[in-house]
């Protein structure tokens, strides 16, 4: 049923940033958090929560920020992904969802790191009970949990080796988090995504997304790239590579705009233009539909009406999001069948 019921997949989703500020306010309000007397009118939360942010680092705070409140103990964080897929079946006319997040940063502080490890299944477990119990939105779901560049190699190990024992639930291992520290630490992840293929699994990294980002050592490991865009916007001689290995880009657009990354969507119309003619398939996403007030059918809106994309490529756009989503079974949505689209 649920393969003949949207026209969009989203496949890049942070669940730190994919509630809607009113909802996350709701539930401040009802638990009378402490964060209502820095906040105490929720225009001011909305403006502090939506607003535009210096950069990449200081965008990223927000995660941390949303982390606090959606620990798996509370019983909140079930009820925020009953409120994501319905609003994502119902308004954003989604058939498939991949939502990402770190689990050990939603396991208790106060605890030990071994604890934390092994609390970081009832993370996966709540979230995947949740998606599973909106049995009247048809939505095919599933988690990609990301490791992290700040946490340590035995915890993004055992982030990797989660995903493995849970393949009902998880559909791949992701690397997120600040940039800086990846040069660092570059023979500890490779180590880590080798370790995740080894154990079959299906892999992203966040890379390119800034000049900070680029890291082409982790490439040969990925099945996708999230973000990726200084691919072909200072590194062309990279596409045929990412091509012939079939690695779709995930492109979040105003996320560019809101990190200060780009300065406009029409500065995207090379980065869609350049992979396109090099044959590498483009997936429009939102990243943080809650922080940025942008569902995914306006992402794809935002670029078709500034000639970022053409209605032609629109459509490569929505087949790619199907054909490189690491948890969809069958053929294309029958919306997509559908389409009768122009040269």
């Amino acid at each position: 049923m649920h393969k003949d019921t949207g026209l969009y997949a989203e496949l890049h989703l942070h669940l730190g940033g994919a509630i809607l500020p009113n909802i996350l306010y709701a539930h401040l309000q009802r638990d009378r958090h402490p964060l209502l007397n820095q906040y105490p009118s929720f225009d001011r939360f909305e403006r502090f929560f939506t607003r535009k942010r210096n950069n990449l680092a200081d965008y990223l705070k927000l995660h941390a920020f949303v982390e606090q409140i959606q620990q798996p103990a509370d019983p909140h964080l079930f009820y925020f992904i009953t409120r994501l897929v319905r609003g994502a079946f119902l308004f954003d006319n989604l058939a498939y969802m991949e939502l990402r997040h770190t689990p050990y940063n939603r396991t208790d502080s106060r605890r030990s790191e071994r604890d934390r490890i092994d609390q970081m299944r009832s993370v996966v477990e709540v979230i995947a009970a949740a998606a599973t119990a909106q049995k009247r939105y048809p939505l095919v779901f599933k988690q990609i949990l990301c490791m992290h560049s700040h946490l340590s190699f035995e915890v993004n190990k055992a982030i990797v080796d989660l995903a493995a024992e849970m393949p009902h639930a998880v559909c791949a291992v992701d690397l997120a988090g600040p940039n800086e520290p990846y040069a660092d630490r570059m023979s500890e992840f490779v180590k880590l995504f080798k370790h995740a293929r080894a154990r079959k699994l299906k892999t992203t990294a966040h890379l390119y997304e800034t000049a900070e980002g680029c890291s082409p050592k982790l490439l040969p490991f990925l099945d996708r790239v999230g973000h990726g865009i200084q691919i072909p916007l200072r590194f062309p001689k990279l596409l045929p590579q990412l091509a012939r290995a079939k690695q779709c880009l995930e492109i979040c657009p105003t996320t560019y705009l809101r990190t200060g990354t780009l300065k406009d969507y029409t500065d995207l119309r090379e980065v869609f233009s350049r992979c396109r003619d090099a044959g590498v398939p483009i997936a429009i996403c939102t990243d943080n539909a809650g922080l940025h007030n942008v569902r995914l059918p306006g992402e794809y809106e935002n670029l078709l009406v500034r000639d970022v994309i053409g209605i032609e490529q629109l459509g490569e756009c929505l087949k790619a999001s199907f054909e490189h989503a690491f948890a969809w079974k069958g053929p294309l949505p029958a919306p997509i069948r559908r389409l009768s689209l122009p040269g």
